[in-house]
Order: structure tokens, then C-alpha cells, then sequence
């Protein structure tokens, strides 16, 4: 039986690889390196990974940062390009596109918020698309890419992250993490054990009869749950009739001229298609719902749509979005798809893992793992999840594509209370918000609902404390130094020919889910 005083954690398990499971290796080892605990990750080569995505968003600078890992190096390593935002196409209705930019749009104007006036200009005809206000917008249309500048113009204003390949940034990270001192177990559980009295887990058993025992252990065993699931209960709440997707099928192309600075996501007749440039080559998924779509036919409509040859067989991934109920229950917190799963609409996979590893640090328990800490990490991680879920809803209730059975069932699907109050409100004035620290910003919300033809009936009453002649010759202003700034700025290829082209090209891959 362990100690389960008070003390600080001497032992930490990671059960499983994969992105998540180094993810968190590389950070405990990094933040809790002068503690000396001992820290091992077990993991099968039996088993194969999921590679949680190639598509990130911004927050992955602060996580690579808080490693000190330099960027160009971190690029270099993945086969990584860099990422403005996403290019939304068919969305709204077929033949339509927008673009949802990281960043943000123009400048507010005091206490008014830029998107305040920009509405009541656009109603007067004094303004144009929002796309002219976005220095990353700009930019990912003409190729163009470089890291923000300091000063007084757009190019302060760059939002930007990484494409990588997912089966080399986990790569990556479990070298530094060794480096560390973190130890790699290679084995397949074939038993939990737990205490007794306190229902803690005090050890899992592999196949060749080691036992790997721990203070605190973190589930990275993905879907499957094998700790928080398996052997603790933790149940799950099933999002499946919000969003009915439960399919990927997923393969790599060739590359076919120089990779974008952006993701693409195109609606499909069941679902829709990403598009993930790297440096060596081009990942590509179909996401759709079984119950409108055969795997054989979504693997004939993503082949026939490739921008270039297939590099590997097309792998099918089976999922179901939700969360678990609880994500840290005893002495165990899940991290990845072990504590859940959104499909990857908004590269928001990875930035999960991260949440958790960050809250799991705030919070670090001691061996007694105070249940005060874990109802207040499982509300903020359960609060993390629902925001990230009405944003990907917004995506398919906002359109107005009605041209299959597929759509027209998603046109008829109730939607979560809290979104319904945020599109009331955006409906009536114009006025997007974020609540408290959530993910996405305003301008992640005013792009999607501008983008996919939501209207308001008014405006925002703070654009009226500014003359319209003035605010339109601010905006005019802005426009134009937004257009010039995103000409000023290198292309991508060049920018990383010059910074960080990719080492010899590896043949490990992870599959691509986000």
C-alpha cells in the first residue's frame, strides 16, 4: 500500500504516448524538474497512436515557450509551416468562402470596440468586408508569412501557429523529456491496481508481470480510458446529438506547390474535408457521420478530391464526441482523448491537453490529492470542453446549405442554451464577447457569424459615440495600411527557407485527426 500522507508527489505515471502522453512528460519533467520526482511513461508499441492533430492554434507558442524550446528548431524537427487561420469553404452555402483569421480585426477606438463601429459603418455602405481589416486575412491570401513585428502597425498584430506532424513534435518532446530524466516503460497493461480503502490507483501491471507503481498517474491511453474509464468509472457525456460525426478517414498527399499558411476545411454532402500543408507533404481528412455516409464512399470522395498523389493506404478512425464526466478522479486526471473528444473543425485537440496540463500544474497535488482541487480542475476542464463545443456547433447550425440529408438533419438539431443566449445577443446588436478566458476571442466568434451570413438587426450603442465621417476615415485608413503591411511581408516559402527548412525527411508518421 502507498503513503498517501500529505507530502509532495515523488512518483508520477503517464499511462500512454502518443502527442498527449509526451505533451505531458515534457512539461512535468520541465516544471518539476528541481523536485526531482520520478516520472515514467508507459507505452506499447502493440498499440498504435492517434496523432491528436497537425493543425494548432496560437496558444501552442506559450506551451513550446514555457519548454524553452526554440521555435525554429521545434519547426525544422515536425516538417512544420505556420498557420494564420482557417479557410472556410462551401460553409455558408456552396460557392462561398471566408476566412477565419487569428489575430484580430483593426483596432478599437478607446472603449469602442472596432467591430462596434465596423457594423455600423457596413450598414451605412462605409465600410468594407471585415476580411480588409485582418493583417492575417491579408496575408494568408497571398502566401505570405512572418513572426509579429514590434510597433505601431498591423504587422504587431500577426496571430499565427504551427502545421507539424504529429508523430515527430511527439518524437520531439519525449527527447527532451528522457533528457530530462523522464523513463520509458515498453509494455501493454493487462491490470490496474487499486487501494483498497481509498479506491486510489496504486499501480498498473504489464504483460511480463512488472509493476509500475506511482503517487499519481495521468490517463494518455485515448479513447479507450484505460485508468479514468476502465478501472475508475468516470463515465461520459455523449454530445452525438449536437454534433453527429463519428468518422475520419484520413491520408497523406504530396505536396503540390508551395504549402499555404492555413488550413482549409470544405463542407461535404456527410460532413467535411481538412487540408493540412507541411513541408513534406499534405495531410487530408474526410470527418462525417456513419449514418449518411459509407466509409467506402467517404474514402472514394477524399481520394477524388487530393491536390496531389496519395502517399499511404487511407486509414478510418472511429470516435464519438463528448467528455467524460469527470476528468480526475482519486489520484488520476486524463488528459487527451482519454478525457474527451471534438472533432477537429478548429485545430482545438492539442490546446486541450495543453489546458489540462496547465490546470493539472496550478492545482499539483500531493499525495493525498485534495478533493477540493479535483471538483474544481474537473469544473474548469468540463467548462474548457462545453465553450469549445458551441463554438464547433456554430460552424454547422450557421449554415444554410440544405442540399442533403445530411444537412438538412443538422439544420433540424437543438443547440446548447448557452449558444443560443450568445446568438440572441448577436442577433439583436452585433455584439460578440468572450467570456471570462475562454478559448476563442471575439474576433474567432465575429468571424464564423459574419462568415456564415448571420445579420443583426442593429448595432452596437458605443459605435454612436464616434461622427461617421470620422470612423469612416478611420476604417479607410486601416484598410490601407492593413493591405500594404501584408505586401511587406515575406512569402512563406521563402520565410522558411530562410529560418527553418526541415532536416532529412523521416518515414514515421502519425495519422492525422486534427
Amino acid at each position: 500500500m502507498i503513503d498517501r500522507d500529505d507530502g509532495p508527489l515523488r512518483s508520477t505515471a503517464i499511462i500512454g504516448g502518443g502527442t498527449a502522453g509526451w505533451m505531458t512528460a515534457a512539461a512535468l519533467s520541465r516544471v518539476l524538474g528541481p523536485l526531482r520526482p520520478r516520472i515514467t511513461l508507459v507505452e506499447s508499441e502493440e498499440i498504435g497512436t492517434i496523432g491528436v492533430g497537425e493543425a494548432t492554434i496560437p496558444p501552442l507558442q506559450a506551451f513550446n515557450a514555457m519548454l524553452g524550446i526554440d521555435e525554429d528548431d521545434f519547426v525544422r524537427a515536425t516538417q512544420g509551416t505556420f498557420k494564420l487561420g482557417i479557410e472556410f469553404v462551401d460553409w455558408w452555402r456552396p460557392g462561398h468562402r471566408y476566412f477565419h483569421p487569428f489575430g484580430v480585426y483593426g483596432i478599437d477606438f478607446g472603449a469602442v470596440p472596432f467591430e462596434a463601429i465596423w457594423r455600423r459603418l457596413r450598414r451605412e455602405g462605409r465600410a468594407g468586408p471585415l476580411a480588409d481589416y485582418s493583417i492575417c486575412t491579408a496575408a494568408a491570401a497571398n502566401g505570405r508569412f512572418m513572426r509579429p513585428q514590434p510597433g505601431n502597425t498591423p504587422l504587431a498584430q500577426i496571430g499565427y501557429a504551427f502545421h507539424f506532424d504529429a508523430g515527430l513534435y511527439a518524437r520531439y518532446l519525449r527527447a527532451r523529456a528522457e533528457e530530462a530524466g523522464v523513463t520509458r516503460r515498453e509494455g501493454r497493461i493487462v491490470d490496474v491496481v487499486r487501494d483498497g480503502a481509498t479506491g486510489f490507483v496504486e499501480g498498473v501491471t504489464l504483460a511480463d508481470g512488472t509493476r509500475v507503481e506511482a503517487d499519481f498517474f495521468v490517463d494518455c491511453s485515448g479513447f479507450r480510458g484505460l485508468l479514468i474509464d476502465g478501472a475508475l468509472g468516470a463515465g461520459f457525456e455523449d454530445w452525438s446529438h449536437w454534433l453527429p460525426n463519428d468518422r475520419a478517414v484520413a491520408v497523406p498527399s504530396a505536396n503540390v506547390g508551395p504549402p499555404t499558411p492555413y488550413t482549409r476545411s470544405t463542407a461535404r454532402p456527410a460532413g467535411w474535408q481538412w487540408r493540412i500543408p507541411l513541408q513534406h507533404r499534405t495531410g487530408n481528412g474526410y470527418v462525417f457521420s456513419s449514418a449518411h455516409l459509407s466509409d467506402d464512399e467517404a474514402t472514394a470522395t477524399l481520394l477524388g478530391s487530393l491536390d496531389g498523389e496519395a502517399l499511404a493506404d487511407p486509414r478510418i478512425l472511429r470516435f464519438r464526441t463528448g467528455r467524460r464526466d469527470r476528468m480526475w478522479i482519486g489520484n488520476c486526471v486524463a488528459l487527451g482523448l482519454a478525457g474527451g473528444f471534438l472533432e477537429p473543425l478548429e485545430s482545438t485537440s492539442i490546446h486541450l491537453v495543453q489546458a489540462g496540463i496547465a490546470r493539472l500544474l496550478e492545482m499539483l497535488p500531493t499525495r493525498a490529492c485534495d478533493p477540493a482541487d479535483t471538483r474544481r480542475y474537473n469544473r474548469l476542464m468540463a467548462a474548457e470542453f462545453d465553450q469549445v463545443r458551441d463554438f464547433v456547433i456554430l460552424h454547422f447550425h450557421a449554415s444554410e446549405r440544405r442540399d442533403s440529408a445530411y444537412w438538412r438533419d443538422q439544420a433540424e438539431r437543438p443547440i446548447p442554451e448557452t449558444l443560443a443566449e450568445r446568438l440572441a445577443i448577436y442577433a439583436r446588436t452585433g455584439r460578440v464577447y468572450r467570456e471570462a478566458d475562454e478559448l476563442f476571442t471575439k474576433t474567432s466568434w465575429l468571424a464564423v457569424m459574419d462568415g456564415q451570413g448571420l445579420s443583426a438587426a442593429g448595432h452596437d450603442p458605443l459605435a454612436d459615440a464616434m461622427p461617421l465621417d470620422e470612423a469612416t476615415a478611420r476604417l479607410q485608413r486601416i484598410a490601407a495600411v492593413t493591405t500594404a503591411a501584408a505586401m511587406h511581408m515575406p512569402t512563406q516559402a521563402d520565410f522558411i527557407a530562410r529560418h527553418c527548412a526541415a532536416r532529412e525527411e523521416t518515414q514515421d508518421r502519425a495519422i492525422d485527426l486534427d
